[in-house]
């Protein structure tokens, strides 16, 4: 029958493509089908250059939903490893289900993949060990760690063109796609997987009753961060065994390529990591842009959240990246999702639905930013759309707290981070699910049912993601 499968995924972000991928170069005969809320890649594409604001693009936004997810469509930065490391620094915990070794395999093997479909063999931070060896010392002595690591930038654009030769290589060889479609519920039987229910991303959204009922002994949630509200929301109501989870929250930070010129140069990403300051919290920065373009995204109930690009041809000469606080809850309260969610919503009514920014050098002077002082300021902000105001009436003291601390801590590292004239976006959220509870195959609570990606809290970024998507296609292989 026509709704029955081997094996449904929930996602067609980078961990379900590579899922796929590796079950057809393997010759599997297993049908697989992949449900996504997005469109198809060619399909996928922001209106905002166009309009100047943000449409809210119906029934789901074209940067967090489509195939390739939400990661490929920001930056395109595949972390790899050094080959003298004796641990996976980035990119989450895969390494903890399948031990170090086995995780620097899955990331060659994987690399190899992206470079077959088009990526650019050019790896960033390689020729620069001694300069970067330095930079790493002068960050030591502020209690904060420089991560060296090489990184593949794929760039917005080529992610497009990259992902499109992979989503018609799946399509081409049997794999089938049902693009704006939108699981409304698992099936589940006697701690059983069975299927799922589905519906049309547009009345999933109106929050229609009608569903079609689609069955599968195996079935992978690979929702990434944009579904990890909706897997909290199936973990409650089928009582997935879950762990207390994180919620990373900040802002983006815009300041002149020439304050990073030697990152940029050296490393391309600099990954800055430190417990700094009063709280000591971890403060990380993540997702770096040279010359890049920050932007915004829209998630489920139109919560706006603000992002960063980086285009391998266009460019600007400003540098974007985020800094965020991980915020751990336990005890009474463990709902660092909705925690985030508050926070975002707070942030998006004061901006009037849009993106706040304020200069740095305003919040240090207890103030909000006004229009015609951003103006005039002297780093051009490069999303136009951003409402001036003040972060601070809705983020919380220790979480800005945290943040200023770590940027005087880094001002320290590279000279003109803490100018007054740079530029705090907010809010940036990266939401994961209370992290799903799920064996060294992947297998969560629930017999028959996986979990792997960003959305779980298994990993972080576009090449873990799909190394997790490649081991779970040999899990599934080797169960048979």
């Amino acid at each position: 029958m026509n709704n029955h499968y081997d094996v449904i995924v929930v996602g067609a972000g980078p961990s379900a493509v590579f899922l796929a991928y590796e079950l057809v170069v393997k010759q599997s005969k297993k049908k697989v089908l992949l449900i996504e809320q997005g469109k198809s890649v060619e399909k996928r594409y922001c209106p905002i250059e166009k309009t100047g604001n943000c449409i809210h693009c119906k029934p789901m936004c074209n940067i967090t939903c489509g195939f390739s997810g939400a990661g490929a469509f920001s930056d395109g930065k595949l972390s790899l490893y050094n080959k003298d490391d004796d641990d996976i620094h980035v990119g989450g915990i895969l390494h903890e289900y399948i031990g170090v070794e086995n995780t620097k395999a899955l990331i060659d093997y994987t690399d190899q993949i992206y470079l077959k479909f088009g990526a650019d063999k050019h790896l960033e931070g390689t020729e620069y060990k001694d300069e970067v060896r330095k930079i790493c010392q002068k960050a030591k002595k502020e209690n904060i760690t420089l991560i060296d690591i090489p990184i593949r930038h794929l760039g917005t654009e080529k992610s497009h063109e990259l992902y499109y030769k992979i989503q018609q290589f799946l399509l081409e060889n049997g794999v089938e796609i049902k693009f704006e479609t939108a699981v409304k519920d698992l099936i589940v039987e006697d701690n059983k997987i069975k299927g799922v229910k589905i519906q049309s991303a547009s009345d999933y959204v109106e929050q229609k009753e009608e569903c079609e009922e689609l069955y599968a002994d195996k079935v992978v949630l690979a929702v990434g961060r944009k579904g990890a509200n909706w897997l909290v929301g199936m973990c409650d109501k089928h009582n997935i065994v879950t762990e207390a989870g994180t919620v990373d929250i900040g802002i983006r930070y815009e300041l002149p390529d020439k304050v990073m010129e030697k990152i940029n140069k050296y490393m391309y990403e600099g990954k800055f990591v430190g417990r700094v300051g009063r709280y000591k919290d971890k403060v990380r920065t993540f997702c770096q842009n040279p010359s890049g373009f920050v932007s915004t995204e829209v998630y489920d109930n139109n919560i706006t959240l603000v992002n960063g690009h980086s285009y391998k041809e266009k460019k600007s000469t400003n540098t974007n990246l985020a800094i965020l606080v991980s915020h751990n809850f336990n005890y009474p309260f463990n709902k660092p999702i909705d925690y985030g969610r508050n926070i975002a919503k707070n942030l998006n009514e004061i901006g009037a639905g849009k993106i706040v920014v304020q200069r740095l050098g305003d919040i240090y002077r207890g103030k909000r930013t006004w229009k015609e002082e951003l103006d005039n300021n002297a780093v051009v902000p490069t999303l136009k759309n951003a409402e001036p105001g003040d972060l601070t009436f809705a983020i919380g003291y220790r979480t800005m707290t945290n943040i200023l601390d770590f940027i005087q801590s880094v001002d320290k590292v590279v000279e003109g981070f803490a100018a007054p004239e740079n530029l705090l976006y907010g809010p940036e959220i990266k939401f994961y699910s209370n992290k799903v509870k799920i064996t060294n195959d992947f297998e969560t609570s629930i017999k028959g049912l996986y979990s792997i990606g960003d959305g779980g809290g298994m990993t972080r970024g576009l090449m873990m993601a799909s190394c997790s998507g490649v081991q779970m296609a040999r899990i599934l292989e080797r169960e048979e």
